[in-house]
C-alpha cells in the first residue's frame, strides 16, 4: 500500500473535496468526531482509496490531507501538492521525501509551493 500527504494552508475542506473529486471517481466523505477530521474513501483505476482530512495540523494553520491505496493518482507527495497547488490556489506543503525516523526535527525540510514558486524550507 502506499501512501501521500500533504498539507493544504488556511482552506476550508470543501474545496479540498472538489480537488479530490477531480481526481478519485465516487468520494464519499463523512465527517469523524468532534475535531473536524473527515474520513472517507473513492476509486482510481478501480483501486479503493482511503482519504483523512485532518484541519488543524502544524499550528491549526494547515489540514493535512492523506491518501492510502495499491493505486494513487500521484506517485509522490510533491507531485500531489503541485497538483493541489494547481487547482487550490493556496500554500500546500509536503516532505521532501528524505527524511527517515531519528533524524532531527529541526534541521526538516519540507517543499512550500505558492505564488513564490517552489521551495525548500524549514517548517516555521
Amino acid at each position: 500500500m502506499h501512501d501521500l500527504e500533504i498539507y493544504v494552508r488556511e482552506l476550508s475542506d470543501e474545496p479540498i473535496r472538489q480537488w479530490l473529486s477531480e481526481s478519485l471517481d465516487g468520494l464519499e466523505l463523512q465527517a469523524h468526531g468532534t475535531k473536524g477530521v473527515v474520513k472517507g474513501r473513492g476509486f482510481y483505476r478501480d483501486a479503493p482509496v482511503r482519504v483523512f482530512l485532518y484541519p488543524g495540523a502544524f499550528n491549526k494553520h494547515f489540514t493535512s490531507v492523506v491518501l492510502e491505496g495499491d493505486e494513487l493518482p500521484w506517485r509522490s507527495d510533491l507531485e500531489c501538492a503541485r497538483n493541489a497547488w494547481r487547482h487550490l490556489d493556496t500554500e500546500v506543503r509536503c516532505s521532501p521525501g528524505d527524511w527517515k525516523e531519528g533524524d532531527p526535527v529541526d534541521e526538516e525540510k519540507w517543499w512550500r509551493i505558492d505564488s513564490r514558486g517552489e521551495q525548500k524550507v524549514a517548517w516555521n
